[in-house]
């Protein structure tokens, strides 16, 4: 078993006990909760007659149902605006914090949290949330959660879960130009499978990612789920401090710097002992796209589709049933693929620099005809701060849309909906057959950047000749 690292520290020093199952009985430092999968659990509360025992660890926001478009209340859709009604009366009969649309601070939840400074590294965070990995960027340990477990985390601030493995993923060296954090991580699920990480948790380490950003470290962490594992954390450093300080929740005064010294702690010995290790080279990443139903088949842009040949035996019934439902036949490019859709959002990349580096392409080019697009921000905070630098006016200029905070196309629990067999290039986490609204719409992953060069020439392109 894993010894000192990151993940063997905050284990420990959250460990309520060892349950007879063998399980341990975790204390859940941030809870966070969204519309979609606490009204059942607060429900389940009141039918034990329960009280939330640390409302003061609990925040709350909006996201998975919102339109991007019209905002005003009441939701068309009845069963988005029941949702956000039941959200609001739970939060507020239990004093749960909880930022609403218009507060200045609504968005995406795995934006949010750490945009307010809530996520900190050496904490436990929990979400009804699959991608609530996102927050080990920060060195904490973060899981995404299922129903019955909210409602355990409302009612005892813990968790019972079995201890992972933990799986050292180093990547050293520098990116090619036009090559992202979601390339990386797209190329890590490709090479270790979307079952290679059950059981782990991933630390992420090497040169490459310490040279990320905290907004870049995020999107890698965000998709460890797509990998099996989890959860995925990068151990702090000063990038993370940098990013929280002066943050609304972050430590003030003294206590900040009291806390950088517990952080530094809490990073992984040099002597750790990990159940794996993998390495990569930067150098051997490449723009990365998805061509089939799972985040594990992706490619680089340049490559054609895989033939079953060219996979194990045990790949090739689902790539059977990718190549039919993608439309897609084995050995054909992937580069020159119509796009119908280019969507730039969610958890993974609608944060401030993902715009930021999309609209850097973007400008001075015209969406091509046929082809909707549209970016989505991360948050009000993410629009507010686009918005003063003048993203939209570029987005708007090259023919995107420009909308509201929320989910949207990501997983489709709102109007933003692929039609048909609609084929999206997407900067989301998931490319689930129906994930993005549609029985036989078809999604293919890619960094921002990507999703510009696919709206700009109809087809899906390599960013780096996107003159």
């Amino acid at each position: 078993m894993s010894k000192g690292t990151l993940f063997d520290k905050v284990w420990d020093l959250h460990t309520v006990k060892v349950l007879p199952s063998g399980q341990t009985q975790l204390f859940i430092g941030l809870h966070l909760i969204h519309e979609v999968t606490s009204p059942q659990a607060f429900a389940m509360l009141r039918d034990r007659g329960l009280q939330v025992m640390y409302p003061e660890r609990t925040v709350a926001t909006v996201d998975h149902i919102v339109p991007t478009e019209n905002q005003a209340r009441p939701f068309a859709d009845p069963l988005a605006e029941a949702m956000m009604q039941e959200l609001e009366k739970n939060t507020a009969a239990n004093k749960i914090r909880f930022y609403n649309v218009g507060s200045g601070n609504q968005g995406i939840v795995h934006v949010i949290a750490p945009e307010q400074g809530l996520t900190q590294p050496g904490m436990t965070v929990a979400c009804g949330d699959s991608h609530t990995s996102t927050h080990g960027a920060f060195g904490a340990i973060a899981f995404g959660i299922g129903t019955s477990q909210v409602r355990d985390v409302l009612a005892s601030q813990t968790l019972a879960l079995a201890k992972l493995k933990v799986r050292k993923i180093e990547v050293n060296g520098d990116l090619q130009p036009g090559v992202y954090a979601k390339d990386v991580i797209l190329h890590i699920i490709r090479k270790l499978g979307v079952k290679g990480g059950v059981g782990y948790a991933y630390e992420y380490a090497g040169s490459t990612f310490e040279k990320m950003s905290m907004e870049e470290r995020m999107t890698v962490c965000n998709m460890a789920i797509e990998g099996g594992a989890r959860c995925g954390y990068v151990n702090p450093d000063q990038v993370t401090y940098d990013y929280l300080k002066d943050r609304p929740f972050a430590p003030k005064g003294e206590a900040w710097e009291k806390a950088i010294a517990w952080w530094e702690s809490l990073r992984s010995e040099p002597d750790a002992e990990y159940d794996d290790v993998v390495t990569f080279n930067a150098a051997d990443i490449a723009p990365t796209v998805t061509w089939g139903i799972t985040p594990g088949q992706g490619i680089g842009v340049d490559e054609p589709v895989p033939t079953p040949e060219m996979m194990p035996a045990d790949e090739q019934v689902l790539a059977a049933e990718a190549y039919q439902y993608m439309q897609l036949q084995p050995g054909q490019p992937i580069k020159g693929t119509k796009i119908d859709v280019c969507f730039i959002g969610s958890c993974t990349n609608g944060r401030l620099s993902d715009l930021q580096e999309a609209a850097k392409y973007a400008k001075g080019h015209k969406v091509a005809p046929g082809v909707k697009a549209f970016v989505v921000p991360g948050s009000e905070q993410v629009k507010k701060q686009a918005e003063a630098e003048g993203l939209d006016k570029i987005f708007t200029a090259a023919g995107f849309e420009w909308r509201e905070p929320g989910c949207s196309m990501c997983l489709a629990m709102n109007p933003d909906k692929l039609e048909g067999d609609q084929i999206s290039a997407s900067s989301s986490n998931r490319n689930f057959k129906g994930r993005q609204g549609s029985s036989t719409g078809r999604t293919l992953l890619m960094s921002p950047a990507m999703v510009v060069a696919a709206a700009v020439t109809g087809q899906v392109t390599d960013v780096r000749e996107l003159s």
